[in-house]
């Protein structure tokens, strides 16, 4: 199973006590940092719970690819960040880690075909790659925090995620994985 974090999962921890915003002001980009974190908080969960049933799980950073998320960010603030051009056109960089739509899905397939990743699953890649584990307070852009892959917490998130939805996660994977 691959779940598609971002890099945005920098932004922060997944707030337990608080994951609505309902005793703080709501901050878009704060929530958007916080579900990348929950994305993959949940592939490890999953992994810890399908492993026995050969079901192995990853997350991932696609890179920076202009989706239609980006309808919801100004031409300016785009342009500023340096996503696109003048002519607002996105500028593609794969050095830089600014990818094409097929580009950024290439760490995807690679996390569910690559035989290098036999045996292994909770991880977080990144351009095709184990992601190399960073200091939480470091300000480089790649690589994933602890904060992200800590198995704590991604048992803490999947009860929440279980009594926010108030169904067992495995029984409604089963229909989509057998195997389960």
């Amino acid at each position: 199973m691959i779940s598609i974090s971002s890099r945005g999962h920098q932004y922060g921890h997944f707030d337990f006590e608080d994951p609505n915003f309902l005793h703080q002001p709501y901050d878009a980009s704060l929530a958007y940092g916080r579900s990348k974190t929950a994305n993959a908080l949940f592939a490890v969960a999953l992994d810890q719970r399908g492993q026995e049933d050969g079901i192995r799980a990853f997350s991932l950073h696609p890179s920076g690819v202009i989706t239609e998320l980006a309808k919801f960010i100004s031409a300016e603030n785009l342009r500023a960040a340096g996503y696109v051009g003048s002519d607002g056109k996105p500028i593609i960089d794969p050095e830089r880690n600014m990818k094409t739509a097929a580009q950024g899905a290439a760490t995807a397939v690679w996390c569910a075909t690559s035989p290098a990743l036999n045996g292994m699953g909770g991880l977080y890649c990144e351009n095709c790659d184990i992601a190399p584990l960073y200091p939480d307070n470091s300000k480089e852009l790649l690589g994933v925090r602890s904060w992200a892959i800590d198995p704590q917490a991604a048992d803490h998130l999947w009860t929440l995620s279980e009594e926010f939805t108030a169904e067992e996660i495995l029984l409604r994977l089963r229909p989509i994985c057998p195997e389960i």
